[in-house]
């Protein structure tokens, strides 16, 4: 018999007399306690579960994006094989050419996705804290209206005039003597040029002004207005061809109605050489790339230097998409300075890759005058900086 009392018993016994069992009792408290943290591991678990199969599915699901991440990085200074032969990107003939060193770095964006297979959440969601990509809404890349097959022409077109409008700004800045026209690419359907313009038609005038530019034609039409018709002198073919054109309103311009394309008659072959990529973003390092074999001495000064922009003949340097992706492009080729276009400051600041020193340039000569102080080593703290261009 026990010497303690039944309840007694009840709390300090660590034996079943009757089963010989060891037991230790616990209070209802307790017992509450331990009930409570066991849900809470099973809905741990629960969650973490679901979590999984979330993840799971999301990585299989579609979504609305693109990403765009640091392409291909090409010296205009070297060389690329094409069709198994070790190609210059620039090939010069019946000039005289001057040995080069170091780099001019055009940079690319590639983009992850397509419409038909974009990239799962999970790349997105990484993509997203990733400093050198670019999480982008699809339609943004690739328009509904717009097939990529379209697009693919359209950016093969943009490069094709951006090589020729390189050229040009090269060969100005260099003093070369060379002639200039005008020639219609396209005519809108419906417009106020349908039925009087043809693709192919080289304008010569608009209401008697001389028309050598595409900058001249959209002046002549501006001054013209929209209250009257404007006579457009074209050659058709060998042929002298009047047209009267009443432009229209687009925007706060007047337009009539036609895609023009530069074309130019220089004193030399210039050949620009790069398969597999499109658009006008390489403009500035095309016009430099050329310059620097048609020039004794060494534009970079044998440094690894990378750029980006645009460029129209007279020198002008215009803003390009992906700036951020390229300026990683250019750190990861090894570039250490970076030219880059003054109307893109406001992508560049605050996020220049560490170990890469940028410069704004607005213009050719601009880019002409980064390029002398970094081969020279002087005045490099006097150039205009895009930190110096958001500050103002």
């Amino acid at each position: 018999m026990s010497l303690f009392g039944a309840n007694d018993a009840d709390r300090l016994d660590d034996t079943d007399a009757r089963a010989g069992v060891p037991f230790v009792l616990r209070s209802p408290e307790e017992i509450a306690t331990e009930r409570r943290a066991a849900r809470r591991r099973t809905t741990g678990w629960t969650v973490l579960v679901l979590a999984l199969v979330l993840g799971l599915v999301m990585s299989f699901l579609p979504t609305p994006y693109v990403i765009e991440q640091p392409g291909p990085v090409f010296d205009t200074l070297g060389s690329q094989t094409v069709e198994g032969k070790d190609t210059p990107l620039i090939s010069i003939d019946g000039e005289t050419t001057y040995p080069t060193s170091g780099t001019l770095d055009m940079l690319t964006v590639s983009v992850v996705g397509t419409p038909k297979q974009t990239p799962s959440w999970a790349e997105v969601v990484q993509a997203y804290f990733d400093s050198s990509k670019a999480v982008v809404p699809l339609e943004a890349v690739y328009p509904p209206d717009v097939t990529t097959e379209q697009r693919d022409e359209q950016n093969a077109a943009l490069m094709v005039d951006s090589q020729q409008e390189a050229i040009a700004a090269a060969l100005s800045s260099l003093g070369y003597d060379f002639t200039t026209s005008v020639s219609v690419g396209s005519v809108a359907k419906d417009s106020p040029a349908e039925g009087e313009l043809e693709t192919g038609d080289i304008v010569t005038s608009v209401n008697g002004q001389a028309v050598g530019s595409i900058d001249q034609l959209r002046a002549a039409v501006a001054a013209n207005g929209v209250d009257k018709p404007a006579i457009v002198d074209v050659t058709r073919a060998g042929t002298p061809v009047e047209a009267s054109i009443t432009p229209i309103t687009s925007g706060d311009t007047s337009v009539l109605g036609i895609g023009v394309q530069s074309n130019f008659d220089f004193p030399f072959d210039v050949k620009i050489q790069l398969d597999n990529v499109g658009g006008p973003s390489a403009g500035m390092m095309f016009a430099l790339g050329i310059i620097d074999k048609l020039r004794d001495g060494e534009l970079n000064g044998g440094q690894k230097v990378a750029g980006t922009g645009t460029i129209s003949a007279d020198g002008t340097v215009g803003p390009i998409g992906g700036i951020r992706q390229k300026l990683f492009g250019a750190r990861d080729a090894g570039a250490d300075w970076f030219l880059a276009p003054a109307s893109n400051c406001d992508e560049v600041t605050g996020h220049v890759p560490d170990g890469i020193r940028v410069f704004a340039v607005a213009t050719l000569d601009d880019s002409l005058n980064a390029l002398k102080a970094i081969s020279s080593g002087t005045g490099l703290d006097a150039l205009p900086t895009c930190d110096a261009s958001a500050a103002k």
